[in-house]
């Protein structure tokens, strides 16, 4: 199996690149994409050293499999090109994840989705990865009415040059210097909240990132009918989002009941006892693919709310692990180019 890795030199290319190698993925040859800039560069793989190429029609020939995350201009332009010439693509930007045709697939909640793929798979956005995670036993259970999230995102989300401004702010403030102006975001993010993560479209009070959040969260629970609002707000963090979610069921379920539940869910771990400082934090998410749920609790203003705190690495699971087990999943219900053909 011939595995293509588009955009390998940035922060999610290069981690889904380690997970690959952290889950034995059995590729016979990974090929790094970037751009022109980074072609002929050596990057480390186990024992191998990978050769960065740059995108051509004749240089995309050949890939079973082709993973992506050079951000939404080089997947319109690329990922059907890909597909197009043989390469079933799992593609983490968000230019795909609306499309009708397109499967948006967290592989936890709803794998089965994979089956109606025409050679492009989404990953969603990372926020939203890790909260459905955490609502899909709940949904199984006792349905879901409404979904309040409020966010609280780290600059790892923007990519390298949000992490060294909040590396250089810190440090200045630190140090008593004149703090960098910001260049990366509108305002100082070092120790500061932004109530803005992405974009304002003309005459639409939520932001991209927002619109993201709640509707891919009905296309993967498959849901039209769940109510979903949505705050996200960017936080002086470098790596895990956390995400306060407000969840009205359906049919009543008891926080014992919902620690229960979340306690057997695949990719799910509860730590859950705040009362001796145990809840999950940013910090113990980092490295890790479980998405962390603590904080479980009634909602005292509704008798069918339950309040979550949910934590994940935006990297790891929120982007570059799923990707990787979509990619094992393609592979294991032979979904893949010749195999799916037959």
């Amino acid at each position: 199996m011939r595995v293509a890795v588009v955009g390998a030199t940035g922060a999610v290319g290069s981690t889904m690149l380690g997970v690959m190698r952290e889950r034995s993925f059995p590729a016979t040859e990974i090929v790094p994409f970037a751009s022109e800039r980074s072609a002929g560069r050596r990057i480390d793989y186990g024992d191998e050293r990978l050769e960065v190429r740059a995108l051509s029609d004749e240089a995309i020939q050949g890939f079973d499999l082709a993973l992506f995350s050079a951000g939404s201009g080089i997947s319109e332009d690329w990922g059907r090109r890909f597909a197009d010439a043989g390469a079933v693509v799992v593609d983490n930007s968000s230019f795909w994840r609306m499309h009708e045709d397109v499967p948006l697939v967290v592989a936890e909640v709803n794998p089965e989705a994979l089956e109606s793929h025409r050679g492009i798979v989404a990953n969603p956005n990372c926020t939203t990865m890790q909260t459905v995670v955490a609502l899909k036993p709940i949904l199984d259970a006792a349905g879901i009415e409404r979904v309040v999230a409020s966010t609280y995102q780290a600059v790892s989300g923007t990519g390298q040059r949000a992490v060294e401004e909040l590396h250089d702010q810190a440090r200045a403030t630190l140090e008593a210097k004149d703090i960098p102006a910001p260049s990366v975001y509108p305002h100082q993010i070092a120790f500061n909240v932004l109530p803005q993560v992405e974009k304002f479209q003309d005459g639409d009070d939520y932001t991209t990132e927002e619109r993201k959040v709640m509707r891919e969260t009905r296309k993967i629970l498959g849901r039209d009918d769940i109510g979903v609002s949505a705050t996200c707000a960017r936080v002086p963090v470098y790596t895990g989002h956390s995400v306060s979610a407000n969840v009205q069921t359906r049919e009543p379920l008891s926080p014992e009941e919902c620690r229960a539940l979340l306690a057997t869910a695949p990719g799910v771990r509860v730590v859950d006892d705040p009362a001796n400082g145990l809840y999950p934090l940013p910090l113990d998410a980092a490295g890790r693919d479980d998405v962390l749920v603590g904080r479980i609790r009634r909602d005292p203003s509704h008798e069918r709310c339950l309040n979550l705190w949910i934590v994940g690495d935006n990297l790891r699971k929120g982007a570059a692990t799923n990707a990787v087990q979509v990619a094992e999943l393609l592979r294991v219900r032979n979904l893949l180019g010749a195999a799916r053909a037959a």
